[in-house]
């Protein structure tokens, strides 16, 4: 049975690049206009919140969300999110009407048209260059103003599917402790089993996620990125391990 449905995976992934690509094409003269100062950011996060919330929906998903604590407007915060799809920025933009600066990988830029838009509003980061760290620290100080929060995928990458939950870097706790911002650690539950690398498995269905409480950083120096670290992962951890659905996934035989 599940070969008879294979057909339909190969167009619905297919349909997902084609409005992903297509879309970008339509907004391109607001894209440009929006990247272009750094004052227009707050509009261009509106306008890619729409766009996210049109690839979520029309891929046939719909979000459960169970929030412990609630996202203040105009307080920046640093997000933390587990990392297993290529929907997991989406899934984040559309939760937070906060705008948020990601801090991406340097290597997307090298996708067409899409990377066009994405080295002009994402920090991106070199994460074997210590001048990139550094260009991101400077970045973030000029963007963590005016209730901008900023995002980091703490993974550093997807790991295999395999992995409950790769180790963390230290970049995102590093940042927080330096400006001082709460961690908020959100748990992807069903991205991976939904929309995982592998295009022979996944389709429509609810993600669900969790927003933790926040972690205070106010107060902490240098020293405790480690103790911050562990306690972020700890938390992220715990929720994926309890969850049957994402273990029966996980630890699927290959």
């Amino acid at each position: 049975m599940k070969y008879l449905n294979i057909p339909f995976l190969l167009l619905w992934r297919a349909w997902f690049y084609i409005l992903m690509f297509t879309t970008i094409v339509i907004m391109s003269p607001l894209l440009i206009v929006f990247t272009a100062k750094e004052s227009y950011y707050h509009l261009l996060w509106k306008l890619v919140r729409i766009w996210s919330k049109v690839l979520i929906f029309s891929m046939g998903f719909r979000l459960e969300v169970q929030s412990d604590q609630e996202i203040e407007p105009d307080k920046s915060y640093m997000f933390c999110p587990n990392h297993t799809s290529l929907i997991d920025p989406f899934v984040l933009i559309v939760l937070c009407k906060n705008p948020i600066v990601f801090v991406g990988k340097q290597e997307l830029v090298k996708i067409p048209v899409f990377g066009f838009f994405y080295k002009r509003a994402v920090i991106m980061v070199d994460r074997s260059s210590i001048k990139s760290r550094k260009r991101v620290y400077e970045m973030a100080k000029k963007r963590l103003q005016n209730g901008v929060s900023m995002a980091i995928f703490p993974e550093g990458l997807v790991p295999e599917e395999n992995v409950i939950l790769a180790p963390f870097k230290k970049g995102a706790f590093s940042l927080a402790i330096e400006f001082e911002i709460p961690i908020v650690p959100q748990v992807y539950y069903d991205c991976k089993r939904l929309f995982s690398w592998n295009f022979l498995k996944g389709g429509p269905g609810i993600l669900r996620i969790k927003q933790h409480k926040f972690i205070p950083t106010i107060g902490l120096k240098s020293g405790n990125i480690g103790m911050l670290q562990q306690q972020t992962f700890d938390v992220i951890f715990e929720d994926l391990a309890n969850d049957k659905k994402y273990m029966k996934d996980t630890n699927r035989s290959k």
